[in-house]
């Protein structure tokens, strides 16, 4: 009601025990504490009274239709925010026997069958899915267990072996393709040295 701090009350206080004094200060206070309740209770009084007569005459609804239009002008976005969701609330709440609810209640029914087509469709694929791949599952059984005899050997890949330095051993020479014998030549050529020979000795 007043605009007082705590520094004001203290001062206001001080005042009133040097001037009243302390015989007198706790009666001062009684009473300054009844008039106030009697001014709240008179304010009280005054204002229910007020707000009767504003609504036997309209007056409430004046106010809260400015305070509406107030509202709109200060924060346009909002209110037309909720003029679209008064506008869908109105489309969601048909009457059924209407024309727009007879069609609205088909389409809510074709959308029931369709949802229930599609999840019995997913189930069944579901369910050949898992048939087909119990399937490969013992046929790739059956593989690993067939005897070894019907199965071809495979040859399995070596493991690789860390690898370790050994000294390196000197290899022979690669032995190179025997050339043609140069003797097998000669030979013709002996036989003829000898024969000559041969003959200057005769």
């Amino acid at each position: 009601m007043f605009d007082l701090g705590w520094t004001e009350l203290l001062v206001v206080g001080i005042v009133a025990l040097i001037v009243v004094g302390p015989k007198d200060l706790p009666v001062l206070f009684r009473r300054v504490g009844q008039f106030v309740g009697k001014a709240k209770g008179m304010a009280r009084e005054f204002s229910t009274a007020m707000n009767d007569a504003a609504d036997d005459s309209g007056m409430r609804e004046m106010s809260s239709s400015i305070n509406k239009s107030i509202k709109a002008a200060t924060n346009p976005v909002g209110t037309a925010m909720d003029g679209v969701k008064s506008a869908a609330s109105s489309l969601t709440n048909l009457d059924p026997e209407s024309e727009t609810g007879k069609l609205a209640a088909e389409r809510e029914a074709d959308r029931k069958k369709i949802e229930a087509s599609t999840a019995r469709a997913a189930a069944e694929r579901k369910q050949r899915e898992a048939t087909e791949a119990l399937a490969k599952a013992e046929a790739a059984e059956a593989d690993v267990t067939a005897p070894a005899a019907e199965k071809p050997a495979t040859k399995k890949p070596a493991a690789k072996k860390p690898a370790t330095k050994k000294p390196a051993a000197k290899k022979p020479a690669a032995k190179k393709a025997p050339a043609k014998k140069p003797a097998a030549k000669k030979a013709p050529a002996k036989k003829t040295a000898a024969k000559t020979a041969a003959t200057k000795k005769e």
